[in-house]
């Protein structure tokens, strides 16, 4: 089985992953927020553009995962950590600035989880959050295509569920009776891999950790990868250098109170 996540794997490409946590934070129209909340921090890089963003502030990062919170901690051990479950937690007092960088994708019934988060946030605080677009990229709709052989589709329901992003007009309309402004936007990243492999390389730590989780036997999970690479490989073609483009569409979402 394949559930925990790995931090040294997902930070392969912290620099491509971080990029989108800079552009949200970049955009947040508060200067000086007494305390940041984290949500789904992972190994804690989003957590330091936050720490640069608003250096006064008190940065608490905050993730379920105990690999990922054991890396957090060893890479910045004087930093403020939670091992906590975002769907579960909650502030003992409002907080300035709610934040999550690519983690609410993975957390069930967004209609709730959403007013839930923005009811913790400060007067004139702010919830803001970035997730993959609901609009899938090839490789994930690649992997659900994948998902379907007669040899396991039974087991994938869970997995083909596993991601719960909405569309941005979703969001709006959960937030826009007690938002006093939003901006809400979406962008499309052209990452440069090196290979298609690295495409394949980089949805391995995140999206298609589900699927193979669900497969029984390393036989198994080599055969649904080697497919994945097949298909990869006619989908994404080669630029002039030899680099491939990976267009990749995420939401943003800032609610003010």
């Amino acid at each position: 089985m394949i559930e925990k996540w790995n931090a040294a794997h997902y930070l392969k490409y912290g620099d491509e992953r971080t990029r989108a946590a800079a552009d949200l934070a970049s955009r947040v129209k508060l200067a000086r927020p007494e305390i940041i909340a984290d949500l789904g921090c992972g190994p804690g890089n989003s957590t330091q553009i936050l720490r640069s963003r608003w250096p006064d502030s008190n940065v608490i990062g905050i993730d379920n995962s105990a690999e990922m919170i054991a890396t957090a901690k060893l890479s910045f051990p004087n930093q403020n950590w939670i091992l906590a479950d975002v769907a579960d937690w909650t502030p003992a007092i409002p907080i300035a600035l709610v934040y999550s960088n690519a983690a609410l994708q993975w957390l069930p019934n967004h209609a709730s989880l959403i007013p839930r988060l923005f009811s913790f946030v400060a007067p004139e605080g702010a919830l803001a959050f970035q997730i993959p677009s609901s609009t899938y990229a090839t490789v994930r709709m690649l992997i659900h295509d994948i998902s379907y052989d007669p040899a396991w589709t039974q087991r994938m329901s869970s997995p083909r569920n596993a991601l719960t992003m909405k569309p941005p007009s979703f969001y709006y309309d959960s937030l826009a009776a007690d938002a006093s402004s939003m901006d809400i936007w979406e962008t499309e990243y052209y990452h440069v891999m090196d290979s298609q492999d690295a495409i394949v390389d980089w949805i391995s730590s995140t999206g298609l950790r589900p699927f193979l989780s669900v497969l029984d036997t390393e036989a198994e999970r080599n055969r649904f990868v080697t497919e994945l690479r097949c298909g990869v490989s006619s989908a994404y073609e080669h630029r002039s250098d030899g680099k491939v483009l990976f267009p990749f569409r995420r939401t943003f979402v800032i609610a003010y109170r």
